[in-house]
């Protein structure tokens, strides 16, 4: 059985000889990931960072940065109830640690879209199509079959263990130097791309292999297989999971009705389905006076989608409650909307229906994803074949334009691919749009 008194733990990584508590802080370790996550740079670019619309001009629709902070709040109020349940169902014997719940979920969920390539979840399909359908295909001999499944699964999931926890150049040991409870809370999938069966769902690249290992081995995570190396969630993923899961669905509908994809009716009617004419009339009863109140239809669709975020946190927190003893001993549980019930479940089956049919095939959407695959497509085989021939005149030039952070000592082919696989998935949509439009030389600087 997993122990809390493990699970959170104060060790940071790169840090891990030198005392918890580093300074005179009134904040706690777990708060000061917070702190040192949304003041970096990583950070920061995820405001030009497309979630799936694109990004805004009068109407402002959520990025990557908004949808950050609002997982973040979202997953701190499932914490805070699953505390609270957690010491009911034992009579308040519960291990002080626990406490920290709710720091170290908001701390993940803040971290966890931060190896997101531009251009939306487009933009992780582009680079891994790259290597195995485009030119990057003809790299697959020169490395293991690990390292090339590392590409032609690239997960956003492990690139932000990477960005988190790499040792950029010029940069100190243990990058971040995060706590090893905030890194294994946003490893949805703690196991190697080996075992994501071709598909983008693994938890960390080979190059990041060994430190997580160490961190799962040192909070006691349970381990399913050595070879390839896979093990069990710490139990806070199951948290991070669903709070990523209720903004992106949910706020994706709001979006929707605010660039017109939407008319109103069908928003409210996709609401209003969460709640149950019986069980939750009360709150249709509420729900009701303050439509008669509101009548622009924005702020009706807002304070709906309030209502429905409120209901599923306290479903899902409460799902994760009596799941409990099957999380805490390592079994296997699907997520945690995998165990809503009526209404919301059936509900939630219509709202990914309506997306999938309306939201995410809107040419708005389609338009950049399509771009982003071109743009993405071309910097990558432009910076690769420049790092395969770094001896060339030209290949010189475009090399001087990777940042110095990103240029490490590596020989080898998986080496200099992921130098540049760092570079252009940390870009901005912007940044990226306007690199490509220069070196394919559509758009020239002091050039009208």
């Amino acid at each position: 059985m997993v122990k809390w008194e493990k699970l959170i733990s104060e060790s940071r990584l790169g840090l891990e000889e030198r005392p918890a508590q580093e300074m005179d802080d009134i904040r706690s370790i777990f708060q000061r990931d917070y702190d040192r996550i949304i003041f970096s740079s990583p950070f920061r670019r995820l405001q030009d960072k497309t979630q799936v619309f694109p990004l805004p001009g009068s109407i402002f629709v959520h990025n990557r940065l908004t949808h950050s902070i609002e997982v973040a709040s979202v997953g701190r109020s499932l914490a805070n109830i699953v505390i609270a349940g957690l010491r009911g169902r034992m009579n308040g014997n519960l291990h002080t640690t626990v406490a920290e719940i709710g720091s170290i979920v908001s701390a993940a969920c803040l971290a966890h879209d931060l190896g997101n390539p531009p251009f939306g979840h487009s933009g992780e399909s582009a680079v891994a199509d790259y290597f195995k359908r485009g030119n990057g295909l003809k790299y697959k001999g020169s490395m293991s079959e690990e390292e090339w499944a590392d590409f032609t699964c690239f997960e956003g999931n492990a690139n932000a263990l990477r960005v988190l926890t790499h040792k950029f150049n010029g940069k100190r040991p243990g990058g971040f130097t995060l706590t090893y409870s905030t890194i294994a809370s946003f490893v949805k999938y703690p196991f190697e791309s080996s075992l994501s069966a071709g598909k983008q769902k693994f938890g960390f690249f080979q190059s990041e292999k060994e430190t997580f290992r160490s961190i799962a081995t040192e909070l006691g995570l349970v381990k399913v297989s050595d070879n390839p190396l896979q093990y069990m969630r710490h139990p806070l993923v199951y948290l991070i999971e669903a709070a990523d899961d209720i903004c992106y669905q949910i706020m994706d509908i709001e979006d929707a009705h605010k660039l017109k994809i939407l008319p109103y009716n069908e928003t409210e009617r996709l609401f209003l389905a969460f709640f149950d004419k019986h069980s939750d009339q009360k709150v249709l009863d509420n729900i009701e006076v303050n439509l008669n109140i509101v009548t622009d239809h924005n702020e009706r669709v807002a304070y709906l989608r309030a209502m429905v975020i409120g209901k599923l946190i306290r479903e899902c927190a409460n799902i994760f409650v009596e799941n409990y003893d099957r999380i805490a001993y390592g079994d296997e549980v699907k997520s945690l909307f995998s165990g809503l019930s009526d209404p919301s479940k059936s509900a939630m089956n219509d709202v990914k229906r309506v997306s999938l049919e309306k939201i995410y095939n809107d040419s708005s959407v389609v338009e950049i994803e399509i771009a982003g695959y071109k743009i993405l497509g071309t910097l990558l085989e432009t910076f690769i074949t420049a790092m395969m021939e770094s001896d060339n005149y030209m290949s010189g030039k475009l090399l001087s334009l990777i940042p110095l952070q990103y240029k490490e000592n590596g020989e080898t082919t998986y080496n200099k691919i992921q130098t540049v696989v760092d570079f252009v998935s940390g870009m901005t949509d912007l940044y990226a749009l306007d690199l490509y439009q220069k070196i394919t030389g559509m758009n020239l600087p002091g050039i009208a």
